[in-house]
């Protein structure tokens, strides 16, 4: 219960990996709220089987690309649980074309998911993180920020800038005793991988040193040690998650 009384806000924690992430902070005995834009039935579901005496969860509906409802939503969190301990933003869509293709529409719509949404989370958590002289933001962004990847140069792009972004946030706040680290996270199981053709996912595998794709244990393990106290001195860092995969 090493997240016992603390309260945890992860985006895009209806499904996927969020939903994974969300799941291991209540097995610690983190109060969670489950952000959702569409998937209603499956967030309120999952707060519903979460909660339990040393855990409360609550599905919160919130478009993170709208700037209007992020600060709502972390003023919900803050009168509900009375603060915001911890932020983890893994929100993220995409939508794969090559740039001579790719509309400009498509292009905004990634990156205001991916990469806006960041901002727009991290500057009201940290408004109510300050005033408690503690918190903690972990970015999720991915390994194709580093490496690039062919028809998704909006993806790239958000996942690229997180890098930048939490460098920069994490000197801003480290006197408040905010740490801010972002996880490049590998190809896993249970992410976006399904989306590449059988023959791809066979040519990058090989091309993964320990031979095989990554797990949401490990997800959650890496999320949860930035998470935690004993990560208090790591700040501004970018943890690689990808089985040794490098460009």
């Amino acid at each position: 219960m090493k997240f016992k009384n603390r309260v945890v806000l992860v985006t895009g924690s209806s499904r996927g990996l969020g939903k994974q992430i969300a799941t291991g902070f209540s097995i610690e005995g983190a109060n969670v709220i489950i952000n959702y834009s569409n998937s209603k039935d499956e967030a309120i579901s999952l707060a519903k089987e979460l909660s339990n005496e040393s855990s409360k969860c609550v599905a919160v509906k919130c478009d993170v690309r709208k700037i209007e409802q992020v600060q709502d939503m972390i003023n919900f969190t803050v009168s509900k649980f009375g603060k915001i301990d911890i932020l983890v933003n893994n929100a993220a869509i995409y939508e794969d074309s090559t740039v001579l293709k790719m509309e400009s529409d498509v292009w905004e719509k990634v990156i205001e998911t991916d990469l806006n949404s960041v901002f727009y989370c991290s500057k009201f958590a940290i408004s109510k993180m300050v005033k408690e002289n503690y918190g903690r933001i972990i970015n999720i962004s991915s390994v194709v920020g580093q490496t690039g990847g062919f028809g998704s140069s909006n993806y790239s792009a958000a996942k690229a800038g997180i890098f930048g972004f939490t460098r920069s946030v994490a000197k801003e706040v480290a006197r408040k005793n905010i740490t801010v680290n972002a996880i490049a996270l590998g190809f896993m199981n249970d992410g976006m991988l399904k989306r590449l053709p059988e023959s791809i996912q066979e040519s990058i595998l090989k091309r993964i040193p320990v031979g095989r794709w990554g797990d949401s244990e490990e997800l959650i393990h890496s999320v949860n040690f930035l998470a935690s106290e004993k990560a208090s001195y790591v700040t501004g860092q970018i943890l690689n998650v990808n089985g040794g995969y490098y460009p």
